[in-house]
């Protein structure tokens, strides 16, 4: 019996297939009655458990708030985490219906007008989860990590030193630092005029957003945090910079974001920036040196520089 197939049992429940091996080891598990869910066993260090189970406070209220986001379940045991092995700790969501808004590193599918609307759906869905978080009193014990100022353009960011990544040529490291530079001065500048702050999601990619007719739903927060809003926007926004319809793109969220709250549009460019270059810094330790991915990363984010900071 497989780790997972005994934490399935946690939940009265039995493995069906496995899902994602990233983050989270995440496999389909099938409850009684017919139901299905999603077991995650949770990456031993990548959080605490204070942290996941903040994460799983968040999602229950977000849920509870009608905001289209998977509810987490209890085990029969009634608690929200269990222990899978040691520093390993399994938790589960319920199923959420529906195909990945598209794959990283290939083009959208279906036509402009379809791909307008779905990102504008998607940034009113953002709004809708920021507008319920501001709503919600937190717990004394809520730990999330902090994507802010230090923890994108620190000496240590969340994602690790970007601008120090084995694959740059010394030509490339020098714009990577003078990327950091000029992000961290607009986001200096941002934090100075108020910018919004708070909990987000920030990991709106594509095969986080799954699609099912009209309606969307965001899933996996396991790097949800406290951060800019505006972040959530530009992260749903990068992986589309070579999009022939990226304009409209961008245009659509904004304006679905725009329906229920402020969004300082001028800044969305800025936040789109701060993602590509935080993923470069994803990649180091976690791709095997000559994954194509490095380099892609390193061009998306140079090219993304040389188009925002002046």
């Amino acid at each position: 019996m497989t780790v997972a197939d005994r934490e399935a049992q946690a939940w009265g429940g039995r493995v069906v297939r496995l899902l994602a091996n990233r983050e989270n080891v995440v496999h389909e598990m099938a409850l009684p009655g017919s139901g299905r869910a999603a077991l995650r066993l949770h990456r031993a260090g990548y959080q605490s458990q204070a942290a996941i189970r903040s994460e799983l406070w968040w999602c229950t209220a977000l849920a509870d708030a009608g905001v289209a986001v998977p509810r987490p379940l209890a085990a029969l045991s009634g608690d929200m985490l269990m222990e899978a092995a040691p520093g390993i700790v399994a938790s589960a969501i319920r199923w959420a219906k529906g195909e990945p808004l598209g794959a990283g590193g290939a083009p959208l599918t279906g036509t402009v007008a379809h791909q307008v609307q779905r990102f504008r759906a998607l940034g009113l869905l953002l709004a809708q989860l920021h507008d319920a978080t501001d709503r919600l009193t937190l717990p004394p014990w809520f730990e999330r990590p902090d994507w802010g100022i230090d923890g994108l353009t620190g000496d240590a960011p969340h994602w690790g030193r970007f601008w120090e990544h084995p694959a740059l040529t010394p030509d490339e490291a020098r714009q990577m630092r003078r990327a950091r530079d000029g992000l961290r001065e607009r986001l200096t500048d941002h934090a100075a005029q108020d910018g919004d702050r708070g909990l987000i999601h920030a990991d709106v990619l594509r095969e986080n957003v799954l699609v099912e007719g009209d309606a969307l739903t965001l899933i996996d927060f396991d790097d949800s945090g406290t951060g800019f809003r505006g972040l959530d926007l530009g992260t749903a926004l990068v992986q589309n910079l070579a999009e022939p319809a990226f304009t409209d793109l961008r245009a659509a969220l904004v304006e679905g974001y725009g329906e229920r709250r402020p969004v300082c549009e001028h800044m969305v460019p800025v936040f789109t920036l701060a993602r590509a270059l935080a993923s470069v810094g994803w990649t180091m330790p976690r791709l095997a040196p000559g994954d194509p991915v490095h380099r892609s990363h390193i061009a998306r984010a140079l090219a993304c520089a040389a188009d925002v900071l002046p």
